[in-house]
């Protein structure tokens, strides 16, 4: 069993900058890809960042590139999210999510709804 603890949501004004974090319990978290997905309100959850079990491997979606980077520390069994110059359309709770799927692209989590372990979210909110 895995849990998952977001931490770092906070409003902010467009331009701002957040460091979203995401620890893991237990001795495994090093054996897990890891998303962050957010939900707006009104609209579907999406997949913003996803990285591998090493770090090797990463995608990020069109809409953050550029702004958004995603990174883990196993030896911490937490992933981050940097996210700066904060738009108006990036309001939404953000969700970790811990998956051990073999697959080597990220990009598999595009679109999923099912994952191993989900976080309970934080709110970042941003205003202009």
């Amino acid at each position: 069993q895995v849990q998952l603890v977001e931490s770092g949501g906070d409003s902010v004004q467009v331009g701002g900058s957040l460091r979203l974090s995401c620890a893991a319990s237990g001795r495994t978290f090093s054996t897990y890809h890891m998303g962050w997905f957010r939900q707006a309100p009104g609209k579907a959850r999406e997949l913003v960042a996803a990285i591998s079990r090493t770090g090797g491997s990463t995608y990020v979606a069109d809409s953050v590139k550029g702004r958004f980077t995603i990174s883990r520390d196993n030896a911490k069994s937490t992933v981050y999210l940097q996210m700066n110059t904060l738009k108006p359309e990036d309001t939404a709770v953000y969700y970790c999510a811990a998956d051990k799927s073999s697959a080597q692209d990220m990009r598999y989590m595009i679109g999923r709804d099912v994952m191993d372990y989900w976080g309970r979210g934080t709110l970042v909110s941003v205003s202009s």
